[in-house]
């Protein structure tokens, strides 16, 4: 009696698996959509390449500015030495006399302080 079972059903999963091995090996509905696949992986494979190339030229651009970028530059010689801070600090401090010099003062003859004159007080009623 367990005999028979098994047989059934190994009978049973040997006609599944040949169903769904001819379900997949049926090649006339992949035939249908290889036109358009392959057009679809090119043009992936296109939009990629013309990325890659785009950033390795942007890198190998940016590498070479770099590398032209010496020592002996003159824009890094001058940052690195400190004459530009005493140029600025004398340039700050000519503004400064300047300024000082176009300073003037207008004094309110009215609102100045007179000793001599009493202010009004108010009377208590």
């Amino acid at each position: 009696l367990a005999l028979s079972n098994n047989t059934t059903l190994n009978l049973l999963l040997s006609k599944a698996l040949q169903e769904y091995l001819e379900g997949t090996n049926s090649s006339a509905p992949a035939q249908v959509g290889t036109a358009s696949d392959g057009l679809a992986i090119i043009y992936v494979l296109l939009m990629v390449g013309l990325f890659g190339f785009f950033t390795v030229g942007v890198m190998v651009t940016n590498l070479r500015a770099r590398r032209l970028e010496g020592p002996r530059d003159p824009y890094n010689t001058y940052i690195a030495t400190d004459a530009w801070h005493q140029k600025d600090r004398q340039y700050f401090q000519a503004k400064i006399i300047e300024n000082y010099k176009l300073c003037c003062v207008l004094e309110n003859q009215l609102a100045v302080e007179q000793p001599g004159r009493k202010i009004p007080e108010e009377k208590s009623p």
